[in-house]
């Protein structure tokens, strides 16, 4: 990647961000006001951030070993305005494409990048300000519907732009249909947009950008695709007494707990060497299990 060429869309697999035209010059703003536990994470992300999709094992680890010690704030950050740019080699929706399935490879998680050739997105913005809406009805089903979003862009090649898309996400997880339509037209607009400003004040120059707060102040930021031992020394940083939960690994405690897990994920959670899980969970699926969706860089396992 031209580092003097900055596009939302070519993430940068050695540095691990999806970075922001003109993101150059990075402030640091206090965020000790948004804390409000031991620790707040606040999380910049968007919903079709290749990268973000790649750091979800590390996340959902780290929430299931130190949950009970932070809150995390998601807040969108509006990756992909437009197509008014033509710029780090990417001008169409059908140049993403080959970038996807590269970055898929090197992230371990399914990421098919046809969407981009067969029903490409216009903008990012649609669904950043659907999540917004939907967190007006409770974190809990809000992070369920980015979740059924992120699976719909990456895995089932649905443009997540579309109203069709976001509403059938909604009705999934369980939202009120109506009250997010009113949402979206209205109070989410605002939030999302409260969202960008925050993301300029505090420098946030690409995606995944997470900042953890002590109470105190402290500031650890974690940026890009890291390994997991980087989000828990940035915990440990904070909190340097903190106790690890035990995660039960076995496969019927992990899917009670995510209904649906990449292989990688899986591998991340569960400690199986990685090389041994596609063949553990495709004995789970064959005994009814677990349900198997196949995509064209790798499958996702759904509980029965």
């Amino acid at each position: 990647m031209d580092n003097t060429i900055i596009n939302p869309l070519l993430c940068d697999v050695e540095s691990g961000m999806c970075e922001l035209p003109g993101s150059d010059a990075e402030t640091k703003t206090d965020l000790a006001a948004q804390a409000k536990q031991s620790v707040s994470i606040i999380y910049f992300t968007d919903p079709i951030c290749s990268t973000c999709w790649g750091i979800e094992p590390q996340l959902r680890k780290l929430k299931l070993e130190y949950g009970h010690s932070f809150d995390i704030e998601y807040r969108m950050g509006g990756l992909l305005p437009d197509w008014s740019y033509n710029s780090g080699g990417i001008s169409k929706p059908s140049d993403v494409a080959p970038h996807w399935d590269e970055v898929s490879l090197y992230y371990d998680m399914p990421i098919d990048g046809d969407v981009w050739l067969e029903d490409p997105l216009s903008s990012s913005y649609p669904a950043s300000i659907a999540f917004k809406a939907a967190q007006l009805q409770g974190e809990k089903k809000a992070l369920l519907f980015l979740r059924e979003i992120r699976e719909m862009v990456f895995l089932q090649k649905k443009n997540i732009a579309t109203w069709e898309n976001l509403e059938a996400a909604t009705r999934k997880v369980g939202l009120t249909v109506e009250t997010f339509t009113a949402d979206y037209n209205g109070q989410a607009q605002e939030l999302f947009q409260q969202d960008l400003a925050l993301a300029r004040q505090v420098g946030v120059r690409g995606f995944p950008t997470l900042f953890f707060v002590g109470q105190t102040g402290n500031q650890e930021k974690v940026y890009g695709y890291k390994p997991y031992a980087d989000f828990e020394n940035a915990i440990r940083k904070q909190l340097p007494l903190v106790s690890k939960s035990i995660i039960k690994t076995d496969w019927q405690n992990l899917f009670a707990t995510y209904n649906t897990l990449t292989s990688r994920e899986f591998a991340e959670l569960s400690g199986m060497d990685r090389n041994e899980v596609d063949s553990y969970l495709q004995k789970l699926s064959e005994a009814g299990y677990l349900r198997k969706l196949t995509s064209k860089n790798g499958p996702l396992w759904i509980r029965q």
